[in-house]
């Protein structure tokens, strides 16, 4: 996959590292869906949703969401990393594939950061490409942002 189809993004929690990482490690699957979904979608769905305003027009999506393994390292500061695939739910031809790291550690005693690395597949082949390059990357990048900063905003508020 080439570089135009990476995303990367950020956000951060304020709360200590140990205590994000161990609500990740234990339901990550539970954060980005209640993180993404309004509460009665909750009730009904298991899937997760991804959304974007584009020119005042709102695109969404039920995605499922695969968290394929997380994995911890202790060096000078720990991290752990959560790595994801998500498609979407229905008519997953029609939207692209997303793979990707959410990397989690601590900025200080009292935060910690959220970093997104991911990689994305355009759907329909030769027209995927072309609409990728006129508009999808954006729709790509602005969703995911949204996810990240949701799933902080999430982790923030029930952390509190």
């Amino acid at each position: 996959m080439s570089k135009r189809n990476e995303i990367r993004c950020y956000d951060y929690v304020n709360h200590p590292y140990e205590r994000v990482r161990d609500v990740l490690k234990r339901g990550a699957l539970t954060v980005f869906q209640s993180a993404t979904r309004s509460a009665a979608d909750r009730a009904r769905s298991i899937a997760a949703e991804l959304h974007v305003d584009v020119g005042g027009i709102g695109i969404k999506a039920d995605i499922k969401i695969s968290v394929r393994d997380i994995e911890e390292k202790i060096r000078s500061t720990p991290i752990t990393r959560l790595r994801l695939e998500w498609e979407a739910a229905t008519m997953p031809r029609l939207f692209p594939l997303m793979k990707g790291e959410l990397s989690v550690y601590p900025l200080t005693s009292t935060e910690t950061q959220l970093d997104f690395l991911g990689v994305y597949k355009p759907p329909l082949g030769a027209l995927g490409k072309a609409m990728n390059a006129a508009l999808g990357h954006r729709i790509a990048e602005v969703s995911v942002h949204r996810f990240v900063g949701e799933v902080a905003g999430y982790l923030r508020q029930s952390l509190a």
